[in-house]
């Protein structure tokens, strides 16, 4: 614990003063009535500039939804059976849509409240607890802002293992269909080394970010297929498991969020909008394509697959000419999304070592940027490495980082922000409410993280009692 105070204290605080490197935020409340919160107009006080529609907006919603984690959802509904896995990736969607919708309404409140028209997830959270009126629960605030800046950048890096995860599956499958010798996926993962390093090094996103579009259309087609293939290969939709063990429906449960938590755009994506005050019609559309899109591939990939399913979909299909070249073709797309997810968390982390190097040496900060870069993208490749399992990867990451992300600390901000206005409301209803929400938030947390965990870390015994545990697959 002594070394991780002290690495804490290195990272997180300047040196000489001991202010924490987010003490230049200072965040009071300035609008101190519920009217003087209405007369600020948020679009109006950020500026003139290009804001996105309302069409404009779902649409951003669902690309940045759409991602490794859909393309899994297949092995996903094979884990957790039939209809539990219809039953719950519906409820877990709603559930998702609302604590996100719940996050953006208090982060419009903290908007009108401290007259700031925009800020980030972290910035959010840390604004939340810093106006709350108690000095004892203000003292977290910067606390609150480095736990979710820690959470962003471990999902983060962790999906960018997962797309190395995806690109090296996808070369083996290739590879070796047409070669006389089989490798270990951890081998490709090392060959690929050098040019996710190169991706990584990227410091200006524009020219990448056209191409994540044309990457989603590739996703769309791949839904395509999946449905072209489920008709074809099993007309009747038989031979699905109905029902599997609890390990195997707790390792499909933290996959889902994974796959359709859209925690980590759904506040730049608000910002953006020209009217972000319908930002719950939004919601509502937006994560109904996005539980939509994910049911449909995931529903098709297992009737088409069944117990053959592997992640990603494209790796079920059958070895020809068409469906090869859209494997190669994700591929690459999944490797130019892999240097786009690079991005945010080693801007988040870059903002804390970069006051730790400067004037160091005599290396200029550019060329300690490029030195962190290549040690956080081979730090991402050592997980993927000794990670190999993609399957349980994403689910650990979507029920540790996004349960954090999408269930319990939105609700934690909501409470801190209604605390005093409007209040609690009638028997404390809405602490009831907030409390019920964190409390399944952390029992998807606790539990579903650490099944996905385990499989990790001991992978075949955990396969071994996710086995003994299933029923026997019915007849077909």
């Amino acid at each position: 614990m002594d070394y991780f105070y002290q690495f804490y204290n290195w990272l997180f605080k300047r040196e000489h003063t001991g202010k924490s490197t987010a003490e230049a935020r200072q965040y009071r409340v300035v609008a101190t009535t519920q009217a003087q919160e209405d007369a600020f107009d948020i679009v109006a006080a950020k500026g003139p500039g290009k804001y996105s529609g309302f069409l404009g907006t779902i649409a951003h919603l669902v690309k940045g939804a759409l991602g490794a984690g859909i393309m899994s959802g297949h092995v996903g509904f094979m884990k957790g059976g039939l209809y539990p896995s219809l039953v719950t990736s519906f409820i877990a969607g709603s559930y998702i849509g609302y604590c996100l919708y719940k996050l953006m309404s208090s982060a419009q409140i903290i908007y009108k409240r401290t007259n700031i028209p925009e800020m980030n997830y972290p910035d959010i959270a840390e604004a939340a607890t810093a106006i709350f009126p108690n000095p004892k629960v203000q003292r977290f605030s910067v606390f609150f802002r480095h736990y979710l800046d820690v959470i962003i950048c471990m999902e983060l890096f962790g999906a960018c293992a997962c797309y190395q995860l995806i690109i090296a599956r996808t070369m083996k499958q290739l590879i070796e269909d047409t070669a006389s010798f089989t490798m270990d996926i951890r081998l490709y993962l090392v060959i690929i080394i050098i040019p996710i390093l190169l991706i990584c090094m990227v410091t200006n996103l524009k020219s990448l970010a056209p191409l994540s579009i044309v990457g989603n259309l590739f996703v769309l087609a791949c839904l395509a297929l999946t449905i072209r293939y489920a008709v074809q290969l099993n007309p009747s939709f038989t031979g699905m498991r109905p029902t599997t063990s609890l390990w195997s429906y707790l390792e499909f449960l933290g996959m889902s969020i994974f796959s359709m938590s859209c925690a980590g755009v759904v506040v730049p994506v608000s910002n953006n909008m020209k009217q972000p005050e319908k930002f719950g019609f939004v919601m509502v559309i937006g994560m109904g394509t996005i539980t939509a899109l994910y049911i449909l591939i995931s529903f098709f990939g297992y009737a088409a697959y069944k117990d053959g399913c592997v992640t990603p979909i494209t790796l079920n299909f059958p070895l020809e000419i068409g469906p090869n070249i859209l494997k190669g073709l994700i591929a690459v797309m999944v490797y130019i999304t892999h240097g786009l997810n690079f991005y945010q968390p080693f801007h988040i982390v870059w903002f804390y070592i970069k006051p730790r190097v400067a004037n160091k040496c005599k290396l200029s900060i550019y060329k300690w940027e490029l030195i962190f870069r290549c040690v956080f993208a081979l730090l991402v490749s050592v997980i993927a490495i000794v990670f190999p399992q993609i399957n349980n990867l994403m689910g650990f990451l979507g029920a540790f980082c996004l349960s954090n992300m999408a269930l319990i600390c939105p609700s934690i901000i909501e409470l801190l922000v209604i605390w005093h206005r409007p209040g609690l409301g009638r028997f404390k209803w809405r602490l009831w409410k907030c409390a019920t929400l964190i409390v399944v938030g952390f029992a998807v947390l606790f539990v579903s993280s650490g099944v996905n965990l385990y499989s990790l870390v001991v992978p075949a015994k955990a396969k071994e009692t996710a086995t003994t545990a299933a029923p026997p697959p019915p007849a077909s």
